[in-house]
């Protein structure tokens, strides 16, 4: 073998194997991410004797519509409740909160102001703090306004997300030419109206990004729900979840129904995702490149 046969071999391994280290690491991560997905959705077709003994990937015990029957019978149709109160909560939410943080992202980026870099400054120490840290003081303003165990003591503090700002403040630099703005108002439109027509416009695929990231935070939000309500008829499909699964432990009837929730609970993310995944990765591509 010649020296340059031996040189281009010594290149081809340590290629390959960078390559065959790549494939095994994400191998094995898409098996963390399958694997529980799978796990549940075999699980929702199991009785609860199948559950107990392990026969979860067996073809027998199928029970799939009547775990559906169970579950929206179980405690007088309270799973349907919840449902409804996440589809408000996340849905008017984000969408709410999307429009607020996009509008305060392009604020910070277009107009000059006093100490705007200094509030740009706060807003991005506020990311960094846990929502969880904030559930204490949220709890006791909500109580001295009289609004604890209440909708709106979850709703109002979900509609204000200094990571959307950020990411407005990003889409905006992105998205929208300072051009163009100028030729508006050379045309006479007011700054509301070309926000309302124009910016926004532009700012559309930043928009639905920063909606998905903030209808996936409030879906899955627990703390503040769990601190806040007391009524069962005012609690997400998270916090009711955990509440039937503490009561599993006493009741083992609770076991599928509990499964059988925590798979419908995905499907609204996952359709959202689908549904709005052109305008998502062009947002995260602008966002990126800028």
């Amino acid at each position: 073998m010649t020296t340059a046969e031996l040189s281009s071999s010594s290149l081809l391994r340590p290629r390959f194997l960078g390559r065959a280290v790549v494939n095994v690491v994400v191998a094995i991560s898409v098996l963390y991410t399958v694997l529980p997905a799978l796990w549940l959705v075999l699980a929702s077709t199991k009785t609860r004797d199948a559950l107990f003994q392990s026969s979860i990937f067996s073809l027998s015990d199928f029970s799939l519509i009547q775990n559906l029957k169970d579950l929206f019978a179980m405690d007088g149709g309270l799973y349907s409740r919840w449902y409804g109160n996440s589809l408000l909560y996340a849905v008017l939410g984000a969408a709410i909160g999307s429009m607020i943080s996009v509008a305060c992202g392009y604020a910070f980026d277009k107009y000059h102001f006093r100490h705007k870099e200094k509030l740009f400054g706060l807003v991005l120490a506020a990311v960094m703090v846990p929502q969880t840290v904030l559930a204490l003081p949220l709890y006791l303003i909500a109580s001295e306004t009289g609004v604890v165990n209440t909708f709106w003591s979850v709703f109002i503090p979900v509609l204000f997300n200094p990571f959307g700002v950020y990411l407005g403040r990003i889409f905006s630099q992105g998205y929208v030419p300072n051009e163009v703005l100028e030729a508006a108002r050379v045309d006479g439109a007011g700054e509301l109206t070309t926000y309302a027509r124009v910016s926004l416009r532009m700012l559309g695929p930043g928009l639905i990004t920063v909606f998905l990231f903030q209808l996936t935070a409030i879906w899955n939000n627990f703390f503040l729900p769990m601190v806040m309500l007391s009524n069962q008829n005012l609690y997400p499909v998270s916090l009711g979840l955990f509440q039937w699964n503490s009561q599993a432990t006493v009741s083992p009837e609770y076991y599928p129904v509990v499964i059988m929730g925590s798979l419908l609970a995905v499907l609204p993310l996952v359709l959202a995702f689908i549904l709005l995944q052109r305008f998502w990765k062009a947002g995260l591509t602008a966002g990126a490149v800028k």
